[in-house]
């Protein structure tokens, strides 16, 4: 087996990838003693931003530094993804060593757990119970919610994660290998750390929210599409609301492409989700997505969503054991 795996091309290797992600996610174990390789990206863009970004450059400079840094960033992620995949394909078994390291880079397993802690700790310890697990996952004031609020929070990550953080990683490996999900983790995360309309950021780290907006196109429509055909599998859920949702609401969110899948999970479950929320105390306007009336939704929905999410997953998984098929 192992030696077959050494001629697998990367999409073999990707499959794989999914099934061991969807199986064990993130070991504690391993993380607590080797550091994840998300917190090496994170640590190179702190250094970047804590050497290039300076308060005293004019506003042109550090936009010209935060260009130049998203373009080091991405070249480099590159340039090691295609060194570590050519060195773990020479290794016996290398199809397999190569579908681990990838592996480390998608969050199925991960999204599910800190999703369905919100819908635990709602129905074990009430509103407190899920402004708690729902801290963990969104930026918002946890504070400011109530039952339905941590529970339209906890939707709303969910969808636009399985874009950010398994649709568009496995989207980039399957055209790349290990060089383009790597590259993708990493202009995403520094989006995370610097794409922000800050005083501070609002310069340096516009390349970077513009880069992670356009490997991102195409990932959130496919994810839109993956959940919207995932609702012919739930009961109750609904395919062509999903549809109508997602062509009339996403591009009136603030984010190019985050409606997408937000839309179509709003449509899908007959919620309202998105909408105005508090971040650091200051009130963000935004447009409702799906026209779920009253923005209610409870515990239940949220398990509602979990479902459509594993099994948009399983559709993702079936799509890519036909493009192998098709490889051969």
């Amino acid at each position: 087996m192992f030696d077959a795996l050494t001629h697998w091309n990367h999409l073999g290797s990707l499959l794989i990838a999914l099934l061991i992600d969807a199986a064990v996610g993130d070991p504690h174990w391993l993380y607590r003693r080797l550091p994840h390789p998300v917190v090496w990206i994170g640590r190179v863009i702190a250094r970047a931003d804590e050497q290039l970004n300076r308060a005293s450059d004019t506003p042109s400079r550090r936009k010209i530094m935060g260009i130049a840094a998203t373009a080091a960033l991405l070249l480099g992620s590159l340039v090691i993804g295609a060194l570590l995949q050519a060195m773990l394909l020479k290794l016996p078994g290398g199809g397999l060593w190569l579908a681990i390291a990838i592996s480390s880079l998608i969050a199925q397993n991960s999204l599910y757990d800190h999703v369905a802690a919100v819908a635990s700790g709602l129905e074990t310890s009430g509103a407190e119970g899920g402004r708690i697990a729902v801290s963990r996952i969104v930026g918002r004031d946890p504070e400011a919610l109530d039952r339905a609020g941590i529970s339209r929070a906890a939707i709303e990550s969910l969808a636009e994660n399985f874009s950010d953080g398994i649709v568009a990683p496995v989207f980039w490996a399957a055209l790349l290998g290990l060089p383009g999900i790597l590259a993708y983790k990493a202009i995403n995360t520094a989006d995370s750390m610097i794409g922000h309309r800050t005083p501070r950021h609002q310069q340096f780290g516009w390349a970077a929210a513009r880069v992670d907006d356009l490997l991102n196109l195409i990932p959130a429509r496919l994810s839109g599409l993956l959940l919207a055909a995932a609702t012919l599998f739930v009961p109750g859920a609904n395919p062509s609301k999903a549809l109508s949702a997602m062509w009339r609401d996403a591009r009136r969110h603030r984010s190019p492409n985050a409606g997408w899948p937000e839309a179509a999970m709003a449509g899908a479950l007959g919620l309202a989700l998105n909408g105005p929320r508090r971040y650091h105390n200051q009130l963000v306007m935004d447009a409702w997505m799906g026209s779920g009336g009253t923005p209610y939704a409870s515990a239940n929905d949220i398990r509602r969503a979990l479902l459509l999410y594993v099994i948009a997953c399983l559709i993702q998984g079936v799509i890519l054991m036909a493009a192998i098929w098709f490889s051969h």
